[in-house]
Formats: C-alpha cells, sequence, structure tokens
C-alpha cells in the first residue's frame, strides 16, 4: 500500500466497496491529511507470557493519535491486500490512518507468527486481548484513546476484550459479531457444516504458512492488481456464499494438522452439546461487563452466521451502554471488508476525538426495509407497533389465522447413502410448504419469528429447517428471506430466556424423540424486516435437509443425522412473525 494512499468518499479518493453510512450525513468529519507510516511485525509482549506480533500503520505527525485495534487469527499482512476473502476485515487502513488514527493490526496467539497456541476465544485469548489494547494505549504514537475495529472473528474479539475492561478502551464498532459462539457453529444442534468446514480448514491453511511468505514482492504486485479499480470494483457484491467458495479455495492448500484438525473435531465429536468448552468461548453471559460505548450491526442475509447474534447482543448491550444498531440491505458487507467506514468514523470520531459528528441524533435503530428499499427509525427492536400474528400450518398447504379442519401433512428424509440409482420416485416429497393468500395491502414484518411445530417423526433424532421465503405476485420470483434450524433430540428450552417468538435452545442434553410420538417444538426463526407488497405470498418451506431437499441461506448448508425418516407436521402448529399488521391475509 502506497505511503500517500487515501481512500474515501471524496474526489480523487480510493473508492470504498458497499454501503458508507445507514443512509445519514455527518459533520466534522476528521479529514484526510495524513500520510501512512508502517512498522511491521511489532512485537506485544502480555501479562501471560506471550508475545504477539502486530503491524501498526499511523499518521505522520508527532502528535499522539487515537488507536484503532484489529485482533484476529487472519493474516496481518493480507488485511490491506484487496483480498476478497473472508478473511480480509480488519477495515481500510489508507481511510483510517489519513483521517489522523492509527491502524494496529494484531495477530492472536498461535497465529501470524504471535507466541502460544491459538484458542478460539478462551480465556487466555481474551486477557491477551487486554493486553493488546493497554500496550496501544502505552505507546508514544497513542493519545491513550483506544477503539476497536473489524468484522466478523475481529467483531467477536472486540467483545471478549471490552468483557476485560481494558482500562483505555473507548468504544467498539462490532459489526457482524457473536457474542456465543456454539451458536454461530451449532444452528441448535444441527452443525453450520458448509461455513465450519471452509473456515476451520482456510484457516489451517493460511497459519501453515510462514507468515513472511505474505511480504513477497510477487504478492505486493498481486495487491496492486486487486486494488485497481476496475478489479476492485468486481467485488462490490461479493456476498458471504461468493466468499465461502474463495476460503473454499485457500483450503485446497495443504496444513498442519495441529491445531486446526483438532478444533474441527473437538466441535463435531467432542462437543456437540453445550459444555465447558463452550461455556468458556460464550461472551453472551458476560455482556453485562461491557462498560464502552458498542455499535453494532450486521446485513440482512447474513442468516446463517452472524445475524442471529447482532439482536441477542444488541438486547444486553443498549439499555446498558451508548449504542447503535444498523442493519444493511442484502450484501450490505463485502468481502475485502470497505463498507461503512463513514459510519464508523463519525462514530470513533465522537468517542475518541470528542468531535460533533452527529452520531448520537436520532432513534438507535437503523434499518433498511427491502421492498419499500429505504432506511427506516426506530427507538427500540422490534420497532415499536410491531406484533406477534400467529399462522396454523394448514392441512390443504396454506398458511392461513384459522387452522381450519385437522388434519397434517407428511415429508420424507432419506439421506444420500440410502438413495437407490434408477429407483421410482418416492412415495413422498423431500420437503413441504405453505403459502399465504395474496397481500391485498402492504404489510411490514420486522421483528422476532417463531415456528412452533407439531410433529411426529419415525426416528429417534431429526432435523427440522425452516425457510421463510417471499413469493413475488406474478409467482416467477421466490426470495429467501430468513430461517431457523432445529436438531430434535436439542429440543428442551432454556425457560428462564425464552419469550413469545423467541425460544432459546439450551442444547445442554440430548434426548431422542420416542418415533411416533406427537412433539411440540419451539424453533427460533432468525429476525427479519420486510415490506410485503400488493400480490406477494408468504411461503413456509419445511425439510430435514438443506444439502439436497430444501433452500441453505447463503449457500451454508448443515449437516443432518443420518437416519432415515417420515416426519409428519400436524395443523396445530404454528408460524409466529412480528408485524404492523392486526391480521395477515386470510
Amino acid at each position: 500500500m502506497k505511503a500517500d494512499a487515501v481512500a474515501g468518499p471524496e474526489p480523487g479518493q480510493r473508492r470504498l466497496n458497499g454501503p458508507q453510512t445507514t443512509g445519514r450525513a455527518y459533520r466534522d468529519l476528521s479529514p484526510a491529511e495524513h500520510r501512512i507510516v508502517t512498522e511491521l511485525d511489532v512485537a506485544v509482549p502480555t501479562e501471560g507470557g506471550r508475545t504477539l506480533l502486530a503491524d501498526v500503520l499511523r499518521p505522520d505527525t508527532d502528535d499522539p493519535v487515537p488507536a484503532l485495534v484489529a485482533a484476529s487469527p487472519y493474516p496481518r499482512q493480507i488485511q490491506n491486500s484487496g483480498a476478497p476473502l473472508g478473511f480480509v476485515e480488519a477495515g481500510a487502513s489508507d481511510f483510517w490512518v489519513p483521517r489522523g488514527y492509527a491502524h494496529v493490526l494484531a495477530n492472536v496467539g498461535g497465529t501470524g507468527g504471535s507466541d502460544g497456541t491459538f484458542g478460539l476465544l478462551d480465556t487466555p485469548e481474551r486477557r491477551d486481548l487486554h493486553d493488546l489494547v493497554e500496550w496501544a494505549a502505552s505507546q508514544p504514537w497513542c493519545d491513550g484513546q483506544v477503539g476497536m475495529i473489524g468484522i466478523s472473528y475481529f467483531a467477536m474479539a472486540q467483545l471478549a476484550a471490552a468483557i476485560e475492561r481494558p482500562p483505555h478502551l473507548r468504544a467498539l464498532f462490532a459489526v457482524a459479531t457473536s457474542s456465543d459462539l456454539y451458536e454461530l457453529v451449532m444452528h441448535n444442534g444441527a452443525v453450520n457444516a458448509r461455513f465450519l468446514m471452509g473456515w476451520t480448514t482456510a484457516l489451517g491453511a493460511v497459519n501453515s504458512r510462514d507468515p513472511q511468505t505474505f511480504r513477497r514482492h510477487a504478492l505486493e504486485l498481486v495487491e496492486e492488481v486487486l486494488r485497481s479499480p476496475v478489479v476492485h470494483h468486481r467485488f462490490e457484491h461479493l456476498n458471504g456464499e461468493s466468499a465461502m467458495k474463495v476460503l473454499s479455495g485457500v483450503a485446497r492448500v495443504p496444513y498442519d494438522a495441529e491445531p486446526w484438525d483438532h478444533l474441527y473435531e473437538a466441535f463435531l465429536i467432542d462437543h456437540p452439546l453445550r459444555d465447558d468448552f463452550w461455556d468458556e468461548r460464550d461472551s453472551a453471559p458476560h455482556l453485562h461487563r461491557i462498560e464502552v460505548p458498542v455499535y453494532l450491526g450486521c446485513d440482512w442475509n447474513n442468516v446463517p452466521v452472524h445475524l442471529p447474534s447482532t439482536f441477542t447482543t444488541w438486547a444486553a448491550l443498549h439499555d446498558r451502554v451508548p449504542s447503535r444498531l444498523g442493519l444493511l440491505a442484502a450484501d450490505g458487507l463485502t468481502w475485502p471488508w470497505e463498507s461503512l467506514h463513514v459510519e464508523a468514523l463519525a462514530w470513533f470520531d465522537h468517542w475518541l476525538k470528542e468531535r460533533d459528528t452527529g452520531i448520537l441524533e436520532g432513534p438507535p435503530v437503523r434499518y433498511w426495509l427491502p421492498g419499500a428499499d429505504t432506511y427506516e427509525v426506530s427507538e427500540t427492536w422490534p420497532p415499536p407497533g410491531t406484533r406477534l400474528v400467529e399462522l396454523a400450518l394448514r392441512a390443504d398447504g396454506t398458511l392461513h389465522p384459522d387452522e381450519g379442519r385437522p388434519g397434517d401433512r407428511a415429508y420424507r428424509r432419506i439421506p444420500p447413502p440410502l438413495r437407490r440409482p434408477h429407483a421410482h420416485p418416492p412415495t413422498l416429497p423431500a420437503s413441504l410448504q405453505w403459502d399465504t393468500e395474496p397481500f391485498a395491502v402492504e404489510v411490514d414484518l420486522a421483528g422476532p419469528i417463531e415456528l412452533r411445530l407439531e410433529a411426529t417423526t419415525t426416528a429417534t433424532d431429526t432435523v427440522f429447517m425452516a425457510t421463510l421465503q417471499l413469493v413475488a405476485a406474478d409467482g416467477t420470483t421466490v426470495t429467501d428471506l430468513t430461517a431457523g434450524w432445529l436438531r430434535a433430540a436439542l429440543r428442551a428450552l432454556d425457560e428462564e430466556r425464552s419469550r413469545p417468538g423467541s425460544p432459546v435452545l439450551s442444547c445442554r442434553e440430548a434426548r431422542p424423540v420416542v418415533p411416533g410420538e406427537r412433539v411440540v417444538y419451539r424453533i427460533p426463526i432468525v429476525p427479519t424486516a420486510r415490506r410485503i407488497g400488493v400480490g406477494e405470498r408468504l411461503r413456509l418451506l419445511i425439510a430435514s435437509d438443506d444439502v439436497t431437499d430444501g433452500p441453505a441461506p447463503s449457500g451454508l448448508s448443515h449437516a443432518p443425522p443420518d437416519a432415515a425418516a417420515r416426519n409428519t407436521v400436524h395443523s396445530a402448529s404454528r408460524l409466529l412473525v412480528s408485524t404492523n399488521a392486526p391480521t395477515l391475509p386470510t
């Protein structure tokens, strides 16, 4: 990256991909007026005895400046490469440094040349993050004001650090975070398989290379191409599915077995239920310890990764600390991460530089409403005036406020190894769907969603996968809105935390299902927002395999149990959706 490079929305600056604000204009933002000074492989000592390595990019000034710390297990050397990887998520240094911030790109223990063994947000890693923040604050180029930045793992590290309460931490910009690691890896017991396989293997591949590999001259030439305007613009709509395909390519590179294979097996084999392993890495119960302002956000199609935790984290924090929630349109977060930089600048300028940017003016929640294609504002989430409306899964295949004549519908789950080639078509479908009548007026959905599924199965365990879809008025286009998952044997609720529309599964014990026994499953569906237009319909699709039998949001499919089953859905089942309408189409 050139020392005089400047990214931003102004004429002559390198264009950033993605939306830069949630539809707002800000004032008194720090101008771009500094060249970049770079220090590579800086040693950061920690009280635990490990030495972390960091790259420090800072303004060419003798005056101390605030620091923005970005920490992860991903190569710090590629964070300004322009590579369209799901690992390039620390933000653009050529945006931050010219505007008077030091950008500290650090590797957590056991990655990128940092000491130790990678612990995946365990206790030693959290304490190292505390020490990293305090180290940055103590440097002569820092004025003692430290923020943290970066999406995905970088955002999860922000929460983990803030729980440790480093004295000089002032603000977080934790977009696309997950405070509950189990929720990210195991969707109520359904293994988030494609994500997990690609992520752990690619993580092993990049960390099995000599860190200096990423500093070679040949790669610098590649970076120049990636950051050229024509090539860079092609990544503008690189969504999560596309980024996962790129990671899958990285995963073909040979890698060291330890600790990466051990970590993967720990997820799948040793810790399929919530236990001490997950509890140590779960930030959610400790969010009350966070004392600094937090900006949270996500995009609506991040359903199988970070969107669920965005809402639970917001619920835990918004009444306790100054906070903002920004929900973006589909593909609002792309790779390399460059979106929302202007919004983040307004946030950090306010908290770290005491500039009057206007970031705290207006309601704290701003969300893109697809269908209306505009940002809505609210004092709360869900927005005031929304209510839960029940729709019955009728035996005639419709979603209706009235159950009608009681009945049921069945579908089959035959795992691929048991599927016979050249056989006659199965007697049962692989999935079921229910549709509303066409909407006669516009209706807004916004808030939690729950499926109360009353079902029987012929197996002792199965997975229920529910996808809420929107059918266009002419019936030609079907759009996935959101989804929810539940492994039947892990159906026990956390009764203290569950609310109407927002069930919480404990996942601490497996209770086999009695074949043929009628069971009510409370399945959380990830919250969403959508304006449903006149003539459009809602569709609920239920399957037990999203590799072959049902849709997988963002292409991230699951690993269901291998048991064959007939799953029967009874009309007493109810879909609960949050809407501003007193009722939905009849």
